[in-house]
């Protein structure tokens, strides 16, 4: 196969070249149909026209009392109810009688007749116990039309509601359900597949490291990080440094049809570094160094296979640096959009926004430089004016992947070598959500990311579906919004790590120990797996390392649940303390988790306070126990709930 490259900067290609050459690669997938519930996420690669009209047939916008507009203000008897699912037996009103209409899902058919709607505000029922039919005196005077949907007012039977190359998201959803699309033509995201390459690595779980070895971090890293963009992924393993090796992984990956190949390690000029006169003999390498910092000996190839209908299909294959920062840079900045471009995105490139940096950095002098950042939009940038701030996250060699620790950004800096003051506006690109990081408000100065010592948070989800790549982590995403938003409220929380294991207690009770005893972790929120079924386990696992019981957290857990179903009651879940430790378990729900949360916050601060040790009263005015009455509803049901236990 033949190699071809550009050979600027002693053969390292410039970034934007780099990208171009992986997007011209990058043609998208070929559409799938997909009921629409596993649409989420995806790209429409179909126009959708509406079939009907909405509304259907004129709606009334509030509930009142469908009137003819001439008749004016006056009583008036009530001749049928038209109330959303039904038409009012399709009786027609005449002037001098009105209906009563109601709005339901905004579908409140008007019946026939009527030209307008007023309001029940503007309304007095009338107590006349003589009169066969009801009867309402109508206050006001409104214009025809009022407060009525036409047909099609909304949607007009045939019109464009989609276009192809939308991305799907809720509303999107609540549209294709509304014209009612029950399955969609969509772009598929591609089947990735990840390997680790290198004689020294070991799994992760491997608990004594022997000389020279090190634990396999990018592995476990590309497959979330795939997983995170609706991917389908294979864990190829680690393989040693021998072209059989390494050979005989790759052809196994390309005969299971993948679309993107990962590798990490094996890229850079060393004798054991076999990647690259590997992917050339079975492809086209497209580059193989790239003039950045971190991450240049950055390996594509593009590999054709024949695919089962005689034609033929192509593989991109990425041999990533084996530094996890190196690593993890180049994903973004090249196997992101090449996931969006082969999922159907029209633009697959990542967002890019302006900041001012908060610090001096210090610009490299051979190679432009994407810096690891922390941005969050600012009322004054440090200009007099709104904008983007951007913190550091502090040193920025490849091999520590503590610099890419909640970072959302990488700021792409010139090679000049120049000292960047506080203050200089820079280029952004964004790499994360940067919705969830504190804003400076009012000349109140949001606390520094890097200055929040109190409170340190983990997420764990429990869920087979999630661990085994089958279905998105909807939960952990909405914990970690629900905690950044509320930072303030726990004294200073920040999420110091987030991982996911499948229903099984001996892996959540490795976890939580871990997270307890090693890293002093001061709040662990468990999501999922707190049911009735064979497979929710949590809380047996939390149970059996917990040395303190914490039963009001998971009552008002309970109580908060029950205020939506009723089969809240079904929670089995746990909370307690394990040394200095606070766990608690929460349902898998996104929603649930939200309101489990905002019930929780009042007391959490208190309580993380408590099991440091401070033993301070938090309320203004103590009073005794014996001497307090219930002042509410929830302090009633509490003191019910415990009662037996006094």
């Amino acid at each position: 196969m033949s190699s071809r490259t550009s050979s600027p900067n002693g053969g390292m290609v410039p970034v934007d070249e780099a990208l171009s050459i992986v997007l011209r690669a990058a043609a998208r997938l070929l559409p799938v149909i997909v009921p629409l519930e596993d649409a989420l996420g995806l790209v429409l690669a179909e126009e959708i026209c509406a079939p009907d009209p909405l509304p259907p047939h004129r709606a009334s916008i509030k509930d009142g009392y469908a009137v003819v507009s001439s008749d004016g203000p006056g009583e008036y008897p009530i001749i049928t109810e038209s109330r959303a699912g039904n038409d009012g037996a399709d009786v027609e009103v005449t002037p001098g009688t009105i209906a009563y209409v109601t709005t339901g899902g905004f579908s409140g058919p008007v019946p026939h007749g009527a030209d307008s709607v007023v309001q029940i505000e503007d309304s007095e029922p009338v107590n006349d116990i003589t009169n066969v039919r009801k009867r309402v005196k109508i206050l006001v005077e409104v214009p025809r039309g009022h407060d009525i949907r036409e047909v099609g007012s909304d949607i007009q039977k045939g019109a464009v509601v989609l276009r192809s190359g939308e991305l799907i998201g809720s509303a999107e959803i609540g549209l294709l359900a509304t014209v009612g699309v029950t399955t969609v033509k969509v772009y598929p995201t591609p089947k990735v597949a990840v390997l680790s390459t290198g004689d020294e690595l070991v799994v992760p779980s491997t608990k004594i490291l022997g000389r020279g070895q090190i634990r396999d971090s990018n592995r476990p890293m590309l497959l979330t990080a795939a997983l995170q963009h609706q991917c389908k992924v294979v864990d190829l393993g680690i393989a040693c440094d021998s072209e059989e090796s390494i050979n005989k992984i790759v052809d196994a990956a390309i005969e299971s049809k993948v679309d993107v190949l990962l590798t990490s390690g094996g890229v850079s000029m060393g004798d054991r570094d076999l990647v690259k006169p590997i992917l050339k003999t079975k492809g086209t390498i497209l580059f193989q160094k790239v003039f950045m910092k971190p991450g240049k000996p950055l390996t594509f190839a593009q590999i054709t296979t024949k695919s089962e209908d005689g034609g033929s299909k192509t593989v991109l294959a990425f041999g990533l640096p084996g530094n996890p920062v190196s690593c993890l840079v180049c994903f973004y900045l090249f196997v992101v959009p090449a996931i969006r471009s082969l999922s159907g995105w029209p633009n697959p490139q990542l967002t890019r926004v302006h900041a001012r940096i908060a610090q001096k950095i210090m610009a490299s002098v051979d190679r432009p430089e994407y810096h690891r950042a922390i941005i969050r939009w600012e009322f004054d940038d440090g200009s007099g004016k709104p904008g983007f701030v951007a913190e550091s996250t502090g040193g920025q060699v490849s091999s520590r992947l503590l610099s890419m620790r909640s970072a959302n950004a990488l700021l792409e800096l010139p090679a000049t070598g120049e000292i960047l003051g506080v203050g200089t506006s820079v280029e952004a690109i964004v790499i994360s959500d940067i919705s969830s990081y504190p804003l400076k408000l009012s000349g109140k100065v949001a606390p520094n990311i890097s200055s929040y010592p109190n409170v340190k948070v983990a997420i764990l989800t429990v869920s087979d579906t999630v661990a085994y790549g089958v279905g998105p982590d909807r939960s952990g995403p909405r914990a970690i919004s629900v905690i950044n938003s509320s930072s303030e409220a726990l004294g200073g929380a920040f999420i110091v790590t987030t991982a996911v294991v499948p229903d099984e207690v001996d892996k959540i009770k490795e976890i939580l120990k871990k997270w307890s005893d090693i890293d002093r972790i001061d709040l662990i929120l468990t999501l999922g797996g707190t049911g009735f079924t064979p497979r929710d386990v949590t809380p047996e696992a939390t149970k059996e390392l917990l040395e303190k019981d914490a039963p009001g957290l998971s009552f008002v857990i309970l109580q908060e649940s029950l205020k939506i179903t009723p089969f809240a009651m079904l929670s089995r879940a746990a909370a307690g303390i394990r040394g200095s430790t606070l766990i608690i378990n929460l349902p898998g729900n996104p929603n649930a988790v939200a309101e489990c949360m905002e019930a929780l916050l009042p007391a959490l601060k208190h309580a993380l306070s408590q099991i440091k040790g401070d033993k301070r009263e938090k309320h203004p005015r103590h009073i005794p126990h014996a001497q307090s009455q219930p002042t509410d509803q929830w302090e009633k049901s509490f003191r019910n709930a415990t009662s037996d236990c006094s």
